[in-house]
């Protein structure tokens, strides 16, 4: 039976006997990360928790859709206020994107991104907030960057004439969009009317090998194209070897992710775990609850893992919805598989970095079953703090786990299959597939291995990710691409080095 007291993580028991009224304590929330539960009372208690727990799940998705906590500026969807007027002369970005505030990897990604060229003082941004449902549409704005960051909610990615509208109020100096290509076609269809005015930056997050042909009309429709994994980047380069091409992955702030003192990991334990009989082997996975990404998979597999070790020797900890329309019933699948005793627990409340940091110190590895991922942003964060990771030798995932001298830091898993899934727009989309026994072998290696191997391979993980992936860094080559697509290319007025398309009469 599940238990739920007023906080973050949700616990799995089995009843109480009627012999044996056990009382569950609901531990105090914890003063940074995850708070903790436990629940109280007998069978009949907990039962009435879990037919009050629909309105905590309906709770969530609205957050997940978005709960509109910021400050706002006046305006709606059906009249679109000018926010050029607010505007001073600076380089002016139009963002396509998933809404930036939103807890998504691309959302995250974004964020980043525009908070670290806001700092610089040269940039404004105009962020279309894409891929979630609001719960308001009037045009935001952020406390700490005002007028800089302005963000307009919109369904999807956005629409042409929306498009046409801003680029004539804003005359932005660049287009900058990110995530997968095919979510943008209508945009490309509308290339040379922006083009003729305004350099288009496309930033490439998702492919997989082999090449996919059929993109090179949307890689050339760009000025340039800037990509997030060496996968990626080979890519276009062989598909598009004419268009301008850069390889800028996704970074993390090293200042927020890092590895904690080992006596503030064991409070936060205690406090996330009271009931914990010494320190269990914690394995934790960070997502969405969405098919590609595997999580009934992850379950599954981890209790096969507990069959071999024992059920009191380890906890699995899924920052995730247990149910989300996009992915199975997570709650359903741990009844089934009899893992009612604590053995997975959930943490479905949205969190801020620091809150997550503390969750990877607190856990032994980080794991990731994606069948198809651009980058993985969760396992970078996770080395950042100085945990492995056990990832698919997929996308970014396997530039993450081993340098380019194959020192690895966690376990890489083999592509056991591969599928192709896709549509009539986009025919191939490449998903790799491992196998279970490769992923609990994987598992068991980590769990086999002495605390000081481990930590080791967590310490030379951070010091990869220092170097290849620190997220200061990587903004100065945002920096350094913006200012040389104004010098290159200009806008409005001033742009060059586009062809634009003409009619001729042929006799």
């Amino acid at each position: 039976m599940k238990a739920l007291i007023d906080g973050d993580i949700i616990v799995y028991r089995g009843a109480a006997s009627s012999n044996d009224e056990e009382q569950w304590i609901a531990q105090a929330r914890a003063d940074s990360a995850a708070q903790v539960i436990s629940a109280a009372g007998e069978a009949e208690a907990i039962r009435r928790k879990q037919v009050s727990l629909n309105s905590t799940y309906i709770d969530y998705m609205k957050t997940q859709k978005w709960d509109g906590k910021l400050s706002m500026v006046t305006g709606n969807s059906n009249n679109l206020i000018d926010v050029s007027k607010l505007m001073d002369k600076k380089i002016k970005i139009l963002t396509i994107s998933d809404h930036p505030l939103s807890p998504s990897g691309v959302g995250t990604q974004t964020r980043y991104m525009i908070e670290a060229m806001l700092k610089t003082g040269k940039y404004q941004f105009v962020s279309l907030g894409g891929a979630v449902k609001h719960n308001d549409y009037r045009i935001q704005k952020t406390d700490q960057w005002g007028d800089d960051f302005v963000i307009i909610p919109v369904d999807g990615y956005g629409t042409q004439d929306l498009i046409r509208q801003l680029l004539k109020q804003q005359k932005p100096d660049i287009l900058w969009f990110m995530t997968d290509p095919r979510f943008y076609g209508w945009l490309w269809e509308i290339e040379d009317e922006i083009r003729c005015n305004v350099p288009m930056i496309y930033y490439h997050v998702w492919d997989n090998k082999p090449y996919p042909k059929f993109n090179k009309p949307f890689y050339v429709s760009n000025d340039v194209i800037a990509t997030i994994s060496k996968v990626t980047d080979d890519i276009v380069r062989n598909v598009a070897p004419e268009v301008e091409t850069h390889y800028i992955p996704h970074g993390v702030d090293m200042n927020i992710f890092m590895k904690y003192p080992q006596q503030q990991i064991a409070e936060f334990r205690k406090r996330v775990f009271p009931s914990e009989n010494g320190k269990k082997f914690t394995v934790f996975w960070n997502s969405r609850n969405a098919r590609r990404k595997n999580p009934g998979s992850v379950i599954w597999w981890f209790n096969d893992f507990l069959n071999v070790v024992g059920k009191d020797k380890a906890k699995l900890l899924m920052h995730t919805d247990p149910k989300d329309m996009h992915g199975p019933d997570l709650e359903a699948i741990i009844n089934e598989l009899g893992l009612v005793n604590g053995e997975v627990m959930f943490s479905p409340s949205r969190i801020g970095p620091q809150d997550l940091a503390a969750m990877y110190n607190m856990a032994d590895v980080t794991v990731s079953l994606s069948d198809a991922e651009g980058f993985g942003l969760s396992t970078l964060e996770s080395l950042a703090c100085e945990t492995p990771i056990i990832v698919p030798q997929t996308g970014g995932l396997q530039e993450q786990v081993k340098n380019d001298e194959g020192e690895y830091f966690g376990v890489e898993l083999p592509i056991t299959s591969q599928m192709i899934v896709g549509s009539q727009d986009v025919p191939f989309i490449y998903e790799d597939r491992v196998g279970k026994e490769d992923f609990i072998n994987a598992l068991l290696k980590l769990y086999n291995m002495p605390q000081n191997e481990r930590e080791m391979l967590g310490k030379k993980g951070r010091m990869h990710l220092e170097k290849n992936y620190n997220l200061g860094i990587l903004m100065k080559k945002w920096d350094d691409l913006f200012t040389n697509i104004c010098e290159k290319h200009g806008s409005w007025e001033t742009r060059k080095n586009y062809n634009r398309w003409t009619l001729k009469e042929i006799a």
